[in-house]
């Protein structure tokens, strides 16, 4: 059975592909065109606005971009940014607060941006610019005014390299490549591809992003280029992590993060993405990585259970599983992020201070530079950790039987590596990511051939899990807030707070799985009798503190 089939699948394209201007864009560009033609005419400022890049390549596939970047001729952007919100001031139009980003070449900020925000879309203003690089850095080494056609060939790709004059209405296709690889579905670049890509070896990623985002196919001489060991070293060497982090969110993020998956793997961009990291770190590593196709292997396995193909050859997983990643769209990127970072499960690494810590953990703050948004950082590492905890879900297993079946099957559920809101883990997508970690072993990359046999059965095991689950009841029970809080118990026990709090609450817990009927008072009453017993450890106030009873030996 494939599992490569579905992905890459071309969006509509428009058949005549025009600009039509919102009510909203239309004031902007008459405010726009107005500006210039009173600054020419009372200052003898002469300059032209153009919408440059995603905005026109949105429009003209009929999307909405609510994003607009708007390059100047012969002007920075702050300068004209300040006139016209004094012309929109004359004529009784507030523009908003403009902001000004500095130039920062170190974060990618080559040049000084005056933002602001107008009627609804956010604007960012810059001038026509031409660059030169240095063959050690992606920062430019000099930055100078330059034409419209010198700005479109300085672009990652045609189709981003198209402009929208204001004053004429209509599309500017400077290289002469970018409609027609609009319509026809294709990236390319403006100038010879390694080039471009030595110039600034991001533009890789952002190719694959964008053949990914608008299943649009990759012209043969730039994916040739991309292979290119020189550039592959450029893209670890001058790129910095945070840039190649932002880019691979955006592909988890997008249209199709499996498309993008496939390119990283066809044109063997792994390691300069994912395994940048210093040989002090895994010189600590306690065992090797695994192969770099275990990574395609598992995401492979997802994007088949995600989008069935040939779905009569394995069972479906249970619709339960799917719940989760159907309603929150951040949790697919989530899986198809951790996905990638199979060959790091269980690794474990010493940092300076000589503690363990995850591989994991390190590729996504260290390689990547990612943080918690999205649940990246706090979430990923635990789905490995959940997996283990998940893995092979045999009902007649042991573990599944004290004290009973209900009580630990709650319990593990309820586990904060399995289920729990602050780091975004839900049980359901801790389960699937068992399935996946379990079933992708059983696919040979090589061959492109899943062992169904084997998969089917594990696909059966894990739903037979979930539907034991909905019989005992347990669905509701995995967010169960205890029956009594914190201050109720010592109330009843007349006791005060201390460590003992959290073992008698977790008891608790306990009785609710095992009483699911039993309400406050049952569970008020059973507290009692468990203390008249003794089977309750707690600090009434009586008992000596344990530092004077040690200090009392002395």
């Amino acid at each position: 059975m494939s599992l490569r089939n579905g992905s890459l699948g071309r969006i509509s394209t428009p058949v005549e592909m025009k600009v039509e201007l919102t009510e909203a864009e239309n004031k902007i560009c008459v405010l726009f065109d107005e500006c210039t033609t009173y600054l020419k005419k009372e200052k003898g400022i002469v300059t032209s606005c153009r919408i440059a890049g995603g905005w026109v390549r949105d429009k003209l596939l009929g999307s909405q971009s609510n994003d607009m970047d708007i390059a100047l001729s012969d002007m920075m952007g702050l300068a004209f940014a300040e006139r016209l919100a004094s012309f929109a001031e004359s004529k009784g139009i507030k523009t908003g607060t403009i902001s000004k980003i500095a130039q920062n070449p170190h974060q990618s900020k080559h040049l000084e941006t005056a933002t602001f925000r107008f009627l609804g879309l956010d604007i960012d203003l810059v001038n026509l610019r031409s660059e030169e690089y240095a063959d050690h850095s992606r920062i430019p080494t000099g930055v100078a005014f330059g034409t419209p056609l010198e700005d479109a060939l300085r672009r990652d790709t045609t189709v981003n390299a198209l402009f929208y004059n204001i004053h004429t209405r209509t599309v500017e296709d400077l290289t002469g490549k970018g409609l027609d690889d609009l319509r026809s579905g294709l990236i390319r670049t403006p100038l010879p591809p390694r080039e471009t890509f030595l110039d600034d070896p991001l533009r890789v990623l952002r190719c694959i992003r964008f053949a990914s985002r608008y299943g649009f196919k990759i012209v043969p001489e730039v994916l040739e280029a991309a292979k290119d060991p020189l550039i592959q070293d450029a893209l670890v060497s001058k790129v910095a992590r945070e840039r190649a982090g932002e880019e691979v969110s955006k592909m988890m993020k997008g249209r199709d993060p499996f498309g993008a998956i496939q390119l990283i793997h066809d044109l063997s961009l792994y390691d300069t993405i994912f395994s940048v990291i210093p040989p002090e770190i895994t010189s600590t590593f306690s065992a090797p990585p695994a192969p770099r196709d275990t990574a395609f292997a598992a995401a492979s396995v997802l994007h088949a259970l995600l989008s069935p193909v040939e779905p009569y050859l394995i069972p479906a997983v249970h619709p339960r599983l799917m719940s989760v990643v159907k309603s929150d769209p951040s949790c697919i990127a989530r899986l198809y992020l951790a996905t990638m970072l199979t060959p790091y499960k269980s690794i474990i690494y010493h940092d300076r201070k000589k503690k363990p810590q995850s591989a994991i953990t390190f590729v996504l703050r260290e390689s990547l530079k990612l943080g918690t948004q999205n649940h990246f950082l706090d979430g990923i590492p635990l789905l490995f950790t959940a997996a283990q905890l998940l893995e092979n879900p045999v009902l007649t297993d042991e573990r599944f039987q004290k004290p009973s079946q209900r009580v630990a099957i709650g319990l593990l559920l309820r586990d904060k590596a399995i289920h729990h809101a602050v780091t975004g883990s839900h049980w359901t997508t801790s389960l699937l990511f068992s399935l996946i970690q379990q079933m992708a072993p059983l696919y040979d990359v090589a061959s492109d051939k899943l062992d169904v046999d084997a998969a089917s059965q594990l696909i059966e095991l894990y739903n037979t899990f979930v539907e034991r689950i909905e019989e005992l009841d347990l669905l509701d029970m995995v967010d169960a807030r205890p029956l009594l809080d914190g201050r109720e118990v010592m109330s009843i026990l007349n006791a005060k707070p201390g460590a003992w709090a959290g073992q008698v609450m977790a008891k608790i817990i306990v009785w609710q799985l095992e009483n699911p009927q039993g309400t406050k008072d049952d569970c008020t009453a059973w507290l009692k009798e468990e203390r008249r017993q003794g089977k309750l450890q707690v600090d009434d106030g009586t008992s000596e503190p344990a530092h004077k009873r040690a200090r009392t030996k002395r």
